[in-house]
């Protein structure tokens, strides 16, 4: 029978990154304990670009307003893409310590959908600033890597659960490395008219129907565990309380990639196909968007008793943005679809929700950062990353 012990202090020999004697200087001192799960901002900023830009109602100066903050998350991850880099290269010993901490390395999954975020985002309203030809490059650039990396993730990030780590019990932030291919799933079909006829159009599109089943029957393993833990265990620690809405990832992103499927089908595959795409959008998107509701409203329930209970700000709180997006884009694609003036007030409702949980988080983030709080290390009075553990044979 398995034995459980925890991981050695060095399991694998720690590459060195600088010369001996020499020490890193301060600014790769800074980002020491910038984690995977700083990705996150960038998605939950992209998707208050994106989501907004395709609201079923018309705002004057909406649609500049994303813009703009699709601008600001192009700039915040050409910010955290090297301060990342300089963390592996100077801290290999904290990065290797987040692959082997089992509450870190599933937000390795949070790279994937920053890449694809930003990407989708210049195609849908960047491109007002950009031009559509720097739009469709960007784009294309930054799908092809997010894909191949929210691949290597949903792969590698199990594959270390299993291997390494030793799960205590079932969290909300398992769905990150399974729930990036379904990103990929939704914004690819944004690039099937950009592709020549034929052939190239239609390996697009069935190759994010391909993700499309991939993410999803990945996630329907993950949250029967999830919700078995919460009536099992009892309420997460209040800092992870906010994770529970990561739930509404899968299930609002993929009601946006079977309408996105609907749009992009017609003239790409032939028929009954191509109609049945459109058929396939509403019969599954609407009782997958009522089953996120009905999440929305007992995690939101949750949030309230821990906020009740002395919840402050954690990082976790961009799980309230990103999530909620996708909700607000599978609505806006059944509004499409069907033409029920229900489906575009919930888009437009659930956006507030959105606009609103987005602001608190960048706000708290920008503070934090200010103050320096958020990048310092564990025994400065700020939680930083479990110790790893592992399991061994």
């Amino acid at each position: 029978m398995a034995s459980v012990a925890p991981l050695r202090p060095t399991p694998l020999p720690v590459p060195r990154a600088t010369a001996p004697g020499a020490r890193p200087g301060p600014r790769a001192r800074s980002v020491r304990h910038l984690g995977p799960h700083w990705y996150a901002s960038v998605m939950g900023t992209a998707i208050v670009a994106t989501a907004g830009a395709a609201l079923p109602v018309h705002v004057p100066g909406l649609r500049t307003a994303c813009a703009a903050v699709w601008a600001l998350s192009l700039a915040m991850l050409l910010v955290l893409l090297p301060a990342r880099a300089l963390h592996w290269i100077h801290h290999r010993d904290q990065a290797r310590a987040h692959l082997m901490d089992p509450a870190v390395a599933p937000f390795y999954g949070c790279l994937s959908m920053a890449l694809l975020a930003v990407g989708g985002g210049a195609l849908i309203v960047g491109r007002d600033w950009t031009g559509l030809p720097a739009a469709v490059a960007l784009d294309a650039v930054l799908f092809a890597a997010g894909t191949l990396i929210g691949l290597v993730a949903a792969v590698a990030v199990p594959y270390l659960m299993v291997v390494y780590h030793r799960i205590e019990g079932a969290s909300p932030v398992w769905l990150l490395p399974v729930v990036a291919p379904m990103v990929s799933a939704a914004l690819g079909p944004l690039l099937v008219p950009h592709l020549p006829p034929g052939q190239a159009r239609q390996t697009l599109l069935i190759g994010c129907y391909a993700l499309f089943g991939l993410s999803m029957l990945a996630t329907l393993l993950v949250l029967p565990l999830v919700f078995g833990r919460l009536v099992t265990g009892g309420p997460p620690p209040l800092a992870l309380t906010p994770a529970l809405f990561l739930v509404l990832g899968p299930l609002g992103q993929s009601t946006t990639a079977a309408n996105k499927f609907a749009d992009a089908a017609p003239g790409v595959l032939p028929e009954p196909y191509a109609h049945g795409f459109a058929a396939f959008a509403v019969l599954y998107g609407v009782p997958v968007m009522g089953f996120a509701l009905l999440w929305l409203a007992l995690a939101g329930a949750m949030v309230l008793r821990a906020r009740r209970r002395g919840m402050g700000f954690a990082m976790t709180f961009w799980a309230f943005t990103f999530p909620v997006g996708t909700c607000v884009t599978g609505a806006e694609g059944l509004a499409q679809h069907t033409g029920l003036a229900a489906f575009r007030w919930l888009a437009v409702g659930l956006y507030a929700l959105l606009v609103a949980a987005w602001l608190v988080a960048a706000l708290h983030t920008l503070r934090g950062l200010v103050s320096g709080a958020l990048l310092a290390g564990p025994g400065t009075g700020v939680p930083g990353p479990r110790p790893a553990t592992a399991r061994t044979r």
